[in-house]
């Protein structure tokens, strides 16, 4: 017996559609993208007259989301990663399946070496044990940045031009000359995000760690003092650390996925996309220079960015050597975090000096744009 369902008139609408632009769908297809809260459902539309039933029309987003889904879906594609995909292009998938989609980039974040039920130390142990018996720690700096910091070092020694600047020392007072290695590196990424604390002093030294063969850090000695530049700030707890936010950092990330609004959502998944285009053309620009040895504006922005924030963007994405709509759904995540931290330091600490982050090369541009940072007031030095 032949139990193959006839697509229904609506459907049909939408498998023209689709022929029509050269993709072949079935109704088969139609309603696994509808199981999936791909494709929203058609809407009735009233009786067919003289007792005939009721029918209904596709609503006007399927027909985009169709031609769109037949060239995004495919065998093994996640549908998580295919609704990313789809509101990265600015279509109208169903909101609920969209925040879904931003949860479960959260919650494929994994402490390795780690199980359910754990507490708090029991989970960095476990993580400590992990690198221990020889599993993967942190990446401090990935191969290809590496190679690009020493082939401009090996450049200017050439040259006969000291390198780094002897002119960085004066401003590192080199307050803590510790150097997180990799598992230590690990360690801290985990008890960050499992209690949302960093201490400064550890932040420096992460910062310091990231930066091989260099004998001077601004950045890091600027961390490693602000506790006495900003003393009794309410935002630091009794070990110099920043507690904003306090907690797991995935149950932040998780509400900010539940509550943020589609337009905020949209314009931190186009930042996040913006950051990876900066990173990967400054990459190709500055090998080029270096490659003609002829080094220029993408050399001297690379190696500016290396000593500021903007380079632990630019260092995070050459760790990613193919974008995911997962990666880039948290990196999205991290940015909203980032403005909401920002504003809560502005009301609660006085005299932040935001107009310091408006400095080129501080952060990347698509960063500066979407945080809009609060006020700004005179640097003093």
């Amino acid at each position: 017996m032949n139990t193959t369902k006839v697509p229904s008139r609506a459907d049909q609408q939408l498998i023209e559609h689709a022929r029509e632009h050269g993709f072949t769908v079935t109704g088969k297809r139609l309603s696994g993208w509808r199981r999936h809260g791909l494709l929203p459902a058609n809407a009735h539309g009233g009786g067919l007259g003289r007792g005939r039933g009721s029918t209904s029309q596709p609503v006007a987003a399927s027909f985009a989301l169709v031609l769109a889904l037949a060239r995004l879906a495919g065998r093994g594609k996640r549908p998580a990663d295919v609704a990313l995909a789809l509101f990265g292009e600015g279509l109208p998938v169903p909101e609920p399946t969209v925040r879904a989609a931003f949860r479960a980039a959260v919650d494929a974040i994994r402490l390795p070496g780690t199980v359910p039920g754990q507490d708090v130390d029991e989970k960095l142990d476990a993580v400590d044990s992990y690198i221990g018996r020889g599993g993967q720690a942190a990446v401090m700096v990935p191969a290809r940045a590496r190679r690009v910091d020493e082939q401009i070092a090996a450049f200017f020694e050439s040259a006969g031009v000291p390198w780094p600047p002897k002119e960085l020392v004066p401003f590192d007072e080199h307050l803590n000359d510790e150097r997180l290695t990799p598992q230590g590196a690990t360690l801290f990424a985990a008890d960050a995000l499992l209690t949302g604390s960093a201490p400064l002093p550890l932040v420096g030294a992460l910062l310091r760690g990231m930066a091989p063969g260099r004998d001077a850090n601004p950045i890091a000695s600027l961390v490693e003092t602000t506790v006495r530049d900003v003393p009794h700030s309410p935002v630091l707890g009794p070990d110099d650390s920043l507690t904003i936010p306090a907690g797991d950092v995935r149950s932040v990330l998780r509400t900010l996925a539940e509550t943020a609004s589609p337009e905020d959502l949209a314009a931190a998944w186009h930042a996040a996309q913006g950051v990876r285009s900066w990173a990967m053309d400054l990459c190709v620009r500055t090998e080029a220079e270096l490659a003609a040895r002829a080094p220029g504006e993408a050399t001297t922005e690379w190696w500016i960015s290396r000593q500021l924030p903007a380079g632990l963007y630019l260092l995070e994405e050459l760790r990613t050597r193919h974008e995911k709509a997962t990666t880039t759904a948290l990196s999205a995540l991290l940015l909203l975090l980032q403005r909401e931290t920002f504003a809560e330091l502005d009301r609660v600490q006085e005299g932040l000096q935001w107009d310091l982050a408006q400095t080129p090369g501080f952060l990347p541009p698509p960063v500066r744009a979407f945080l809009a940072l609060p006020s700004a007031t005179p640097a003093s030095s």
